[in-house]
C-alpha cells in the first residue's frame, strides 16, 4: 500500500528536513506540502470533495504551522476528515504534549528534529489506522459481506417548527415538543435552525462550543462526528445548535441542512427542527424533507396575514403546499375574534385540535431562568403543547414509519429565490427570528418519562418547602441563643443604674434600696445592697439581678449578674 502523506509545515527549514526524511522511507508519496493552517484545510476540503479515498492517509502538522493554534488544528482536522490519521510534529514531544494531542485527536506525535526511524514508525502506524477506518467505512457503504444490498437504514421522524412571524412563540413549542416526547421514551434531537438568531441553547441554560455550522464543511458525518457536535442534555435529548456567531449561519447551506438531517434521523428515532421565522435555503431543505410541518402563529390578524404570506411562499418555492402543513395557534382564548378555523379557512392549511393559551407569568420564571425543562407541570401552556404532542403522534414511545420523502421539485429555483435574491416573497414579514416569551406545555402522558418525580408539594416549590421545613429548627435555635444574649446584656446594664441610683440616694441619706427598685422592670428579680464603702466617706450599692430565660417574668436562670457603685457621702 502506498501511503499518502501531506505535510503542513510553516517553517521553511522544517520543511525540507521533513521532505528530505520522506523522501527516503518506503512506499510514501507525498504531496506537495502547504505552509499556513487555512491552506491545509482548503487543500483537504479539495481533495475531500472526490470522496474519502482521494485524502491522504496520513497529515504531518508542525507545532508553528499558524495562523491557528497546531492543537486546533489537529482537532479540526480529526472532526471533519476522520479517515485521515494525524501526526503532531514538535521539538518538545513530552507527556504532557502526547497527552494534549491524543485528546484533540492525533495518531501520533514525532518529535524535531525528525529521524528515519520514529518518523516511520509513526507514518505506519497512523496510516494503518487510517486504512482500517476507510476499509471498515468502504465495507458499509458496499452492503453485506455476502453481496447482497444492506438493508435500508430506519429513519426517524423529521418534524419543522416554522413560525409566522417574530414573537409567536416558535422555540417555546419546538422544546416543549421535544421534552414531551423525550418524556414518552422516545431517543429525540432538537436541532436549532434558526441559523443567526437560535435561541434553544438560551431556552435550556446550556454552554456549548459545538455547533451546526462545525458541521456544514464536513462531507462524511459518522456518527462519532455527529456525537462531537451535538450536546448531551440532562433531560436527554440531543441538542444541536445554531452557531453562537451569526455570521457563521452562511456556512450551512441546502446541500449541508439535508446532510445534517439525514445524519440526525440516522440517529435519533425523532428530530424537532426549529427553522425561526425567516426562510434560508437551509431552513428551506428541513421543511421540504420533513414527514410534519408545523407553523405556529397567534389569533391576531398581523400574524394570520403573516401565516398565509409563508404557506404562499412554501407553495411558489415548491417545498410544502398548505394542505400538507400543520398550524398551531399559540396565546389562544375562547373569547378571540379570529378562532383555530377561521385561521385554518384563510391559510388552506389544517388547524391542530389542540390550542395552546397564553400564559405570560407561567412562563416568565422559566424563561428568565433558561430553564424550560422546569415549567411547572400544572401550567396550562406546558399541558397544552404535550397534548399537542400526543395529538401529533409525537409522545408516543413506538418508532414511526418511515414518513414520505418529498422529491425536491423546487431545487434550482428555490436555491434563486432564497440565495440569490430573486424571485422572494416581497410581502414576507420582516424582523428578527427567534421567538419570544410565549407559550407552551402538559402533562406526559402516564406521568413517567425522564424527568425527576414531582413531589406532593409540587414540582421545585416542594422541594424549596422541604428543605425549609428541615432548616427551621435551626433557625429558631440560632435566634433563641442571640435573644438570651440580648437579655444577659440588658440585665447588667439594668444592675449597674440600679446600683448607681442606690448610692447616690445612700448618699444623701435616702432609702437605698428604694431607690435602686424604682425603675427596675417588675419581671427582673432585683436584690439590692447598701453600705458603707471600703474606703473613708464613700457610699457603696451592690445590685444583684437574676436573667431571665426567653421571657422575662416566666423563668429565671439560677445565676444571677451584679453591679456595684459607690459615691462619696454629703453631709
Amino acid at each position: 500500500m502506498t501511503i499518502r502523506i501531506l505535510p503542513a509545515v510553516g517553517d521553511p527549514g522544517t520543511a525540507r528536513a521533513v521532505a528530505d526524511v520522506l523522501a527516503g522511507l518506503p512506499g510514501v508519496a507525498p504531496l506537495p506540502g502547504v505552509g499556513d493552517s487555512g491552506r491545509l484545510l482548503e487543500a483537504l476540503a479539495a481533495l475531500g470533495a472526490g470522496g474519502v479515498a482521494h485524502l491522504p492517509e496520513v497529515v504531518l502538522v508542525h507545532e508553528r504551522l499558524g495562523p491557528v493554534p497546531a492543537l486546533e488544528i489537529v482537532r479540526e482536522i480529526a472532526l471533519r476528515f476522520p479517515a485521515t490519521g494525524v501526526i503532531l510534529m514538535s521539538a518538545d514531544a513530552g507527556p504532557a504534549l502526547y497527552a494534549a494531542a491524543m485528546d484533540c485527536g492525533a495518531r501520533g506525535l514525532a518529535g524535531l528534529p525528525p529521524t528515519y526511524e520514529e518518523l516511520g514508525a509513526r507514518v505506519q502506524a497512523a496510516a494503518h489506522w487510517a486504512d482500517g477506518v476507510r476499509h471498515h467505512l468502504g465495507a458499509a457503504a458496499e452492503g453485506t459481506s455476502d453481496g447482497s444490498a444492506a438493508p435500508e437504514e430506519a429513519r426517524g421522524m423529521l418534524v419543522a417548527v416554522v413560525g409566522a412571524k417574530g414573537g409567536v412563540g416558535t422555540t417555546v413549542t419546538a422544546v416543549q415538543l421535544a421534552l414531551a416526547a423525550s418524556a414518552a421514551g422516545r431517543d429525540v434531537a432538537l436541532a436549532d435552525l434558526d441559523l443567526q438568531s437560535g435561541d434553544v441553547a438560551s431556552y435550556l441554560d446550556v454552554q456549548f462550543r459545538r455547533s451546526i455550522a462545525d458541521l456544514a464543511g464536513i462531507s462524511d458525518i459518522t456518527p462519532r462526528v455527529l456525537a462531537d457536535a451535538v450536546f448531551p442534555h440532562p433531560t436527554g435529548l440531543g441538542l444541536l445548535l445554531a452557531p453562537a456567531e451569526g455570521e457563521r449561519g452562511e456556512d450551512v447551506g441546502e446541500p449541508a441542512a439535508r446532510q445534517i438531517t439525514a445524519a440526525l434521523r440516522g440517529r435519533y428515532e425523532l428530530v424537532v427542527a426549529d427553522c425561526g421565522t425567516q426562510i434560508t435555503a437551509a431552513g428551506a431543505a428541513v421543511i421540504e424533507a420533513a414527514d410534519l410541518a408545523l407553523l405556529v402563529t397567534t389569533p391576531d390578524v398581523v400574524s394570520v396575514r403573516a401565516a398565509k404570506r409563508m404557506v404562499r411562499l412554501w407553495e411558489r418555492l415548491q417545498i410544502r403546499t398548505a394542505e400538507e402543513t400543520t398550524t398551531v395557534v399559540n396565546r389562544h382564548t375562547r373569547n378571540a375574534e379570529i378562532q383555530p378555523p377561521l385561521i385554518a379557512r384563510t391559510t388552506g392549511t389544517r388547524a391542530a385540535r389542540t390550542t395552546v393559551p397564553a400564559g405570560y407569568k407561567e412562563l416568565q420564571g422559566a424563561v428568565d431562568s433558561g430553564r424550560m425543562q422546569d415549567l411547572d407541570a400544572r401550567s396550562g401552556v406546558r399541558q397544552a403543547l404535550w397534548t399537542l404532542a400526543a395529538e401529533l403522534g409525537l409522545a408516543t414511545p413506538s418508532r414511526p414509519a418511515a414518513g414520505h420523502h418529498r422529491p425536491a421539485l423546487g431545487g434550482l429555483r428555490r436555491r434563486r429565490a432564497i440565495e440569490g435574491g430573486g424571485g422572494t416573497d416581497p410581502s414576507a414579514p420582516a424582523g428578527g427570528g427567534g421567538t419570544g416569551p410565549e407559550q407552551l406545555s402538559p402533562v406526559p402522558p402516564g406521568g413517567g418519562g425522564r424527568f425527576r418525580r414531582r413531589d406532593r408539594f409540587g414540582g421545585d416549590r416542594g422541594q424549596v418547602a422541604v428543605e425549609f421545613v428541615g432548616i427551621l429548627p435551626l433557625i429558631l435555635v440560632a435566634l433563641a441563643v442571640v435573644w438570651q444574649c440580648v437579655l444577659v446584656g440588658y440585665s447588667y446594664s439594668l444592675a449597674g443604674h440600679a446600683a448607681d441610683k442606690g448610692a447616690r440616694a445612700g448618699a444623701v441619706g435616702r432609702d437605698c434600696a428604694a431607690a435602686a427598685r424604682a425603675d427596675m422592670p417588675k419581671s427582673w428579680h432585683t436584690e439590692p445592697s447598701c453600705g458603707p464603702g471600703p474606703a473613708a466617706g464613700v457610699y457603696s450599692a451592690s445590685v444583684r439581678v437574676k436573667v431571665p430565660v426567653l421571657f422575662p417574668g416566666a423563668a429565671d436562670w439560677p445565676w444571677t449578674v451584679e453591679s456595684t457603685a459607690g459615691v462619696a457621702r454629703e453631709d
